[in-house]
């Protein structure tokens, strides 16, 4: 066996110094797995992008390698980019019951055929040619988390995706921190870790402490109650459901994510619902304000979110009332700050009673603090570490976390996406990168928008556009009409016609020009015409709007 063949290869290709858009291969020989196929959310600057998705060049330049993919839970940013990555690399998924009747909805809803989902249980070990992978059961914001523990000619890794350690969790099933304990024993070669909670001291609260919290607030309620929460949060759904049987109301769900959510979970068992308490949107009038919950999108503030059209009076069948308690049950992700202040703002306006995050406990985080990451190393007791799922910051936090337990320095790697980390049975370094990052998504486009496409957006958001049309003879390249000039998002035309003349006027002498010095090709030509024009346009006004001149020949 060549030395090559003994590396054991590890590459983040998302998830690192970013939150989502998780994906990591594993490679030993021939054989690689991928854990988890992500997406992210589009950021400020990504005008009109719909989703975020990791760069999967790596795997399709080694697809016959591939053996499958294994999802650790059913999260949009570990199953997200599933749809678009199988389009390319149609390989096996394999993960729990819960997560994969997530993952058929997604593909269902995407018109795809041939996909093998392969349902695995905690405690199962699935081979993948020289990779053996163990599903250990976790806690988290959604049932059926897994962590894996990687079995490799080289050693063990152990990846635990998101966690957290819940004591008295609402399904109540406990992480399996016994497994974790003997793998400890058995030896680690490398912990890969969440990270996205490694700056927050102490232990995060127990998602049963919402649930108290939803007791209080309904008890406490007149009118109507609606809650906004992640759809895929079905321990926080399970709790709205729970408090609402116990004040005798009907449920009503509303947003599409949210009712495909409740669906599947129902279906599968893991949502347990009164028979007949969900009603029909349509019906919720047959019901008096005091017997009523809505179940809703819009935690973040997404425009188009169910909860953000009530606020803007835009839903078609639920228009907010004065008496009405609306409970936001999540932490804006950062970023979404301003959304959400304005929807909560336009909510009170309607005459709502608003609980949102610093007001009640409404919403407790799915990962794990310091003392709990503390807990899994020492129970794991890995020779290296690799701080994932998180902002650069996040990383460099877990890995003073891992040093202040006597972890050497040495030993722990703070990567970034596309980096090649090689492990031995002793050693661990980084070794090159390979092509990582992201692909944007715009509607049916994938990957069609890049940075120069996001560049001419921002152009046209900040600064407008102005469109110069002239017609010119072929024979003597004479002006036989125009120039006009058409203006979109610069200045209202009908109150800027001083300006408009006089730019009309500087695009005749900049064709003038152009003759005089025998320049006829319409590159050159269109090149002056905008030259001239925005330096006109900035010294009288100091805007640059994106100029387009249009020449046609008759």
């Amino acid at each position: 066996m060549s030395p090559k063949t003994k590396l054991l290869k590890v590459i983040p290709l998302g998830g690192l110094g970013e939150i989502g858009k998780n994906m990591t291969v594993v490679e030993y020989g021939n054989d690689i797995i991928v854990i988890d196929c992500g997406v992210s959310f589009p950021e400020d600057e990504m005008l009109g992008i719909d989703l975020v998705i990791p760069d999967i060049s790596y795997l399709q330049k080694n697809k016959d390698k591939i053996r499958g993919i294994v999802v650790t839970h059913g999260h949009e940013d570990h199953i997200g980019a599933l749809p678009y990555v199988l389009r390319q690399i149609n390989v096996p998924v394999y993960g729990t019951k819960l997560t994969l009747g997530l993952v058929k909805s997604k593909i269902d809803e995407h018109k795809m055929d041939n996909v093998h989902l392969q349902v695995v249980k905690f405690k199962d070990i699935v081979e993948f040619g020289s990779i053996k992978v163990e599903f250990m059961k976790t806690s988290h914001s959604i049932p059926d988390s897994v962590a894996l523990a990687i079995h490799t000619p080289v050693g063990i890794l152990v990846h635990t995706s998101d966690f957290k350690i819940d004591f008295t969790p609402i399904d109540g099933e406990i992480m399996d921190l016994t497994r974790f304990a003997s793998l400890g024993e058995e030896g680690v070669l490398a912990l890969f870790a969440d990270s996205t909670n490694a700056e927050r001291p102490g232990f995060t609260m127990s998602e049963k402490t919402v649930g108290e919290s939803f007791q209080k607030m309904f008890d406490d309620a007149e009118g109507r109650v609606i809650v906004a929460s992640f759809a895929s949060n079905i321990h926080r759904i399970q709790q709205v459901v729970n408090a609402a049987e116990k004040h005798d109301r009907k449920v009503c769900v509303s947003g599409r994510s949210m009712v495909n959510v409740v669906n599947v979970a129902t279906e599968l068992g893991y949502l347990k619902v009164p028979e007949n308490m969900l009603v029909d949107m349509d019906r919720i009038g047959n019901y008096t304000d005091e017997r009523v919950v809505i179940l809703t999108t819009g935690s973040q503030g997404e425009p188009m979110s169910s909860l953000a059209r009530m606020a803007a009076s835009n839903h078609s069948k639920i228009q907010i009332k004065p008496d009405d308690l609306v409970i936001i049950s999540a932490n804006a992700i950062p970023g979404n700050e301003k959304m959400v202040s304005k929807i909560v703002n336009q909510l009170f306006k309607k005459g709502a009673n608003v609980i949102y995050d610093g007001i009640m406990s409404t919403h407790v985080s799915g990962h794990a603090s310091q003392e709990e990451l503390k807990l899994v190393h020492r129970l794991l007791k890995p020779k290296f570490f690799v701080p994932v799922h998180g902002e650069f910051r996040h990383l460099m936090q877990h890995g003073k976390l891992a040093r202040s337990l006597g972890m050497p320095k040495e030993n722990i790697q703070i990567a970034d996406i596309g980096d090649v980390i090689e492990f031995t049975p002793n050693t661990c370094k980084i070794n090159g990168a390979v092509t990582a990052g992201r692909v944007l998504v715009d509607g049916l486009g994938i990957g069609d928008v890049g940075n120069i496409v996001l560049r001419d957006r921002k152009h046209l958001s900040q600064d407008g556009l102005m469109v110069v049309v002239i017609t010119m003879s072929k024979d003597n390249y004479s002006i036989i009409s125009g120039p006009d000039i058409i203006s979109r998002g610069f200045v209202y035309v009908r109150e800027s016609e001083a300006l408009m003349d006089d730019a009309k006027e500087v695009v005749i002498k900049a064709m003038e020009s152009c003759e005089e010095r025998g320049i006829t090709d319409w590159v050159s030509l269109k090149l002056h015409i905008r030259d001239a024009l925005r330096s006109f346009l900035y010294e009288r006004t100091k805007r640059k709007p994106m100029i387009l001149p249009v020449i046609m020949e008759i």
